[in-house]
């Protein structure tokens, strides 16, 4: 049976065809205006690539699916790796049951948005396959698969990866690469014959990550050109790719990447993958608004974003219970709205090598337990917070002494160290409940209502005893877990996802938990940098940003609070400052900045990001936009050529409104600021302002408001 689907809304249309195979993607990308069967099969009959010398004959045609089969004649990466000891090893679905929204379709379909599941199987591989498909209201095109095993004997499944189509005009690719301290940096090339192929192997999702892989239209930026993108939701190993064939067909695609031998089916087993997510847009912003309408539709937070100390870079380990206390009273008198004790409160952790698994509060320190500090914090109407790292473990901890065998590893060696830890194996059950029953005992003593979870070092020699197959693919999945089950157990509970700062950043973290700590570098210079790109996936809300001391803990660099605040309160703002060192000059600046970023918290939190390209890579534009407001920040990296790159737009405002734009004298720096002006939305989009005048390591803002609606 022949049959079309058609998935399409303002912004997004996806095209699907089956003539009783897997489906093929006739379109993804702008909408198409009014379809039907014939236009769909139009539309797939042109796209036909002629056939070679010593090609497949025309008649058997050229397949390429959501998930692509050798057998349809694709030469490129296969959709499914695996076998069961050397055979089954090339499926070719059959196609026998397809619901678009839980209807059964036959023919053609069509719907502004919904969920398709194509049902198909291969008898003579011994394998089932489910395929969900859904266009969301934002215009992401989410893609997961289901695999059963209908053999007699064991599948093993090495790899199972999904793919769209990109039209041959996209040539150029941006992803990411980075490090410590140093997250999410852009990284282009120019896709020819072959594969662009990203592994994450880090157990987490890495650093390093791909993390949104873009295919576009030549020079494509912020504002301009077609882009298309791919991003795996999981936080285990995993991969992104772009891959462009002799045909000339390319595609973008990804998906979990399982260790030899970690994912074996047997007889009626399933494998269910993580969530591909596809997304379609006029430049990088377009992207990054349609990845943030979906998680503020999925992912509403509660209230107002609280403003949050975390003492590490105070206090580091030294957990002095009258300085804590002290620490408190100065946080609440500027403002802040939630305490976070980070790292050292427990076992033997009175530094890095001891301690890690024993989430026990230290007698040592704590003699009367955490009672008097979470008291001195609520009674000032703060909320109070603590630092674990559930899945880790050091070897002088009762615990690994206790259970060696929940440590990760090979059989016949102990794993290496590092940060003077091992991993424990949350994915073996009794480790699973033994760290819940411990976090869940300080939850129900304690008012505590966030948990900062760390994850500081990569997965090595990830196995499970006794037998020693790969363990990381239970491991995410126990995490996933068991930050669910601590939620539900305690109503209200907020969990930030840390990894060794910004190592485990991505959608499948997003759908457990409430924020992430983008680097462990607060460095302004660098967050300038890490919190634009983190912001191509997650909206600002959702970003850790935080004001730390005039020395850099990473770098070593001075600046300014200036500088520090006004690239910290571009996200969900914190303070990471010992506060007793703090001149009176800097503590009147700090409650000054704090409560500025209360009274606009609604826009920096909830509106449209806009950043600008310009020409000099030095000067950062970009801003948040609300009907009513937006707030825009100029910033100079480093010293220009020329003294001002000119005129700069100010985009993403109503056209024919009229806006006020202030500069904000917070980032004056000692300057005499522009009086206010009012102009129009097209004016600011189209002719804009002049680029004020900044030094290196400074950013100035402009609040611009609405002052009269447009006709």
């Amino acid at each position: 049976m022949t049959l079309a689907i058609a998935l399409q809304n303002d912004s997004t249309s996806l095209v699907l065809f089956s003539d009783g195979w897997l489906p093929e993607v006739v379109h993804w990308g702008a909408p198409l205006g009014e379809l039907d069967a014939d236009a769909v099969a139009t539309l797939r009959a042109v796209a036909q690539p002629p056939v070679a010398g010593n090609g497949i004959p025309e008649e058997h045609g050229h397949r390429l699916s959501i998930l692509p089969e050798q057998w349809a004649s694709w030469t490129g990466h296969p959709g499914i790796s695996g076998s069961r000891q050397g055979s089954g090893w090339a499926p070719r679905f059959q196609l026998h049951r397809t619901t678009l929204d839980g209807q059964i379709v036959n023919g053609f379909a069509t719907a502004e948005q919904g969920t398709v599941v194509f049902e198909a199987k291969d008898p003579d591989a011994g394998l089932a396959l489910g395929l969900t498909i859904e266009l969301t209201p934002e215009g992401l095109v989410r893609v997961r698969t289901e695999l059963t095993n209908t053999g007699a004997d064991g599948y093993q499944l090495n790899q199972l990866v999904v793919c769209l189509p990109v039209p041959s005009r996209a040539t150029e690719v941006l992803d990411f690469a980075g490090r410590w301290g140093k997250e999410r940096y852009p990284q282009r090339s120019t896709l020819g014959i072959g594969t662009h192929w990203r592994e994450g192997r880090h157990g987490r999702t890495g650093a390093d990550s791909a993390f949104v892989l873009h295919l576009g239209t030549p020079g494509f930026g912020f504002q301009g050109g077609e882009v298309w993108s791919v991003h795996t939701a999981w936080s285990g190993n995993h991969v992104h790719y772009a891959e462009k064939i002799l045909t000339g067909d390319q595609v973008v695609g990804g998906g979990e990447l399982p260790l030899p031998g970690e994912v074996v089916l047997d007889k009626g087993a399933s494998y269910t993958s993580p969530w591909v997510v596809f997304n379609h847009g006029a430049g990088l912003d377009q992207i990054a608004r349609n990845h943030h309408a979906f998680l503020r539709r999925t992912h509403p937070l509660q209230g107002e974003r609280p403003v949050t100390l975390n003492v590490w870079e105070a206090v580091y380990f030294d957990h002095d219970a009258d300085r804590l206390k002290d620490l408190a009273h100065r946080s609440a008198e500027v403002g802040i709205e939630r305490y976070v004790l980070d790292d050292g409160w427990f076992g033997a952790r009175r530094d890095d090598h001891a301690g890690l698994g024993d989430w026990v509060v230290s007698n040592d320190i704590w003699p009367d337990g955490l009672h008097p500090l979470v008291d001195e914090v609520t009674g000032l109407g703060m909320q109070f917070g603590l630092w674990f790292e559930p899945e880790m473990v050091n070897p002088d901890s009762d615990l690994a002494r206790s259970h060696p065998e929940w440590v990760m590893q090979v059989p016949g060696r102990m794993p290496l160290e590092s940060r003077h830890q091992w991993l424990l194996n949350i994915g073996i059950p009794g480790a699973y409940e033994h760290v819940k029953s411990q976090i869940n005992a300080l939850l129900d003593e304690y008012a505590i209502s966030y948990i900062k979870w760390d994850h500081n070092r990569d997965v090595v020699d990830g196995g499970t005893t006794p037998d020693g197959r790969p363990g990381v693919h239970e491991q995410t999945l126990a995490f996933y877990r068991m930050v669910d089950e601590l939620k539900a157990a305690h109503p209200g509970l907020e969990i930030e996802s840390c990894s060794s700062g910004g190592a485990r950043i991505d959608l499948g973290v997003m759908e457990h938990c409430d924020r992430v700590w983008v680097s462990d570098n607060i460095d302004p210079t660098d967050r300038q940098q890490m919190m634009r790109w983190t912001a191509q996936l997650l909206p600002p809300e959702l970003l850790g940003s935080h004001i730390a001391s005039g020395a850099s803990h990473t770098t070593g660099r001075m600046h300014d609070i200036g500088y520090r605040a006004a690239t910290a309160v571009f996200g969900h703002l914190g303070v990471e400052w010992d506060l007793a060192k703090a001149t009176d000059d800097e503590i009147a600046q700090l409650s000054a900045w704090i409560a500025w970023y209360k009274e606009h918290r609604t826009t920096l939190l909830g509106g449209q990001i806009v950043r600008v390209d310009l020409p000099q890579p030095g000067s950062f534009l970009h801003g948040v936009v609300t009907p009513r407001q937006a707030v825009f920040a100029y910033t100079e990296l480093e010293l220009a050529p020329v003294w001002s790159p000119g005129m700069v737009p100010l985009p993403g405002l109503v056209a024919d409104a009229t806006y006020r734009v202030t500069h904000l004298d917070l980032t004056a720096h000692g300057m005499t600021l522009p009086e206010p002006v009012e102009l129009t939305g097209c004016q600011l989009a189209q002719r804009g302002i002049r680029a004020p005048r900044v030094n290196p390591e400074r950013t100035r803002i402009l609040v611009v408001d609405r002052v009269r609606s447009g006709q």
